[in-house]
C-alpha cells in the first residue's frame, strides 16, 4: 500500500496596515487633533479639529473610511485656496489696467 501524500498548508493571510483615524489639521497644523467621525445611519461624514474647532461635513457611503473624508477636506481646501488667488490677480490685473487707462487718458489730456 501507498503512503497518502500530505496536503501543503496553505500560505498564511497577509495582514493589512491599519489606516490612520486621526490627522494633522490644516488650519492650525497641529499634530493628530483632527478626529473623524462617520455616522452611517445619517450617511454623514465629519472630520473636525480639537484645537482650532474647525470641522468639515460631507456625505459618505458605506465603504468611506476617516482618510477618504480628510482627504476630501483637505482637497476642499485646495480647491478654495486656488480660487482666492484667481479672484486676486484677477483683481489685482483689472486695478493695473485701470490705472493704465487713467494715466492714458491723462496723457492724451495734456
Amino acid at each position: 500500500m501507498g503512503k497518502r501524500k500530505s496536503r501543503a498548508k496553505p500560505p498564511p493571510k497577509k495582514r493589512m496596515d491599519k489606516l490612520d483615524t486621526v490627522f494633522c489639521c490644516p488650519f492650525c497644523n497641529h499634530g493628530s487633533s483632527v478626529e473623524c467621525r462617520i455616522d452611517l445611519k445619517n450617511l454623514i461624514g465629519e472630520a473636525s479639529c480639537r484645537i482650532c474647532l474647525e470641522s468639515f461635513s460631507t456625505t459618505v457611503n458605506a465603504l468611506t473610511e476617516p482618510i477618504d473624508i480628510y482627504s476630501e477636506w483637505i482637497d476642499e481646501c485646495e480647491r478654495v485656496n486656488n480660487l482666492e488667488e484667481d479672484n486676486t490677480t484677477n483683481r489685482y490685473e483689472e486695478e493695473k489696467e485701470e490705472e493704465d487707462d487713467n494715466n492714458n487718458n491723462r496723457s492724451e489730456e495734456e
